[in-house]
């Protein structure tokens, strides 16, 4: 497809997905990547893969903070030697994909108020500050849950047992669990 400006997507069922076949695309102003192929200006992506915090060719991860990406990547070796992979779900995020995850959130829950409990504003998003990540599988979780603090990486929220920023003190103290994205 020569002189193609433009990236074709292709998005397959929840079934397809859940059944690890081709899914989430990457397009321009997309930032949720994982294992993408690209074959004449189409891009495919296998859901089976997520990114890791070496997957610095992606600007989820390229764009996160320094010593944030430092700091996960840290994370994510000693937890390779325990077993453990560290999986992003997401990093950096653009403001664009920032407001249309809340106003998705508002139809969704049915209020304003109601989606703030889950998402942050494109101004008071840490993600977009390239400051925040979400972690995947649970094991990572569970891992960072436990071995992040030992690298800066906090828990913040309450209801998000996956987002994690470079939150914790010299000792290795994590500030208290805000009780969700409203909860400031």
């Amino acid at each position: 497809m020569p002189g193609l400006s433009r990236v074709i997507v292709v998005i397959f069922g929840v079934a397809s997905i859940a059944s690890g076949a081709i899914g989430f695309v990457n397009c321009p102003g997309s930032d949720r990547t994982a294992g993408a192929s690209r074959s004449e200006g189409i891009i495919l992506v296998d859901a089976k893969r997520r990114l890791t915090p070496f997957d610095t060719w992606n600007e989820s991860i390229s764009r996160l903070e320094p010593n944030l990406l430092a700091a996960l990547q840290n994370a994510a070796r000693a937890a390779e030697a325990d077993g453990v992979t560290i999986e992003v779900n997401w990093g950096w995020r653009s403001p664009e994909t920032q407001q249309r995850l809340l106003d998705d959130a508002v139809k969704r829950y049915g209020s304003y108020e109601a989606a703030r409990q889950y998402v942050q504003t494109p101004e008071g998003s840490k993600h977009v500050a390239g400051q925040a990540v979400d972690i995947g599988s649970a094991p990572a979780i569970r891992w960072m849950n436990d071995h992040g603090p030992r690298f800066g990486l906090c828990r913040i929220y309450a209801n998000e047992s996956w987002h994690f920023e470079l939150a914790a003190d010299e000792l290795g103290n994590c500030p208290p669990l805000r009780p969700d994205a409203a909860g400031e």
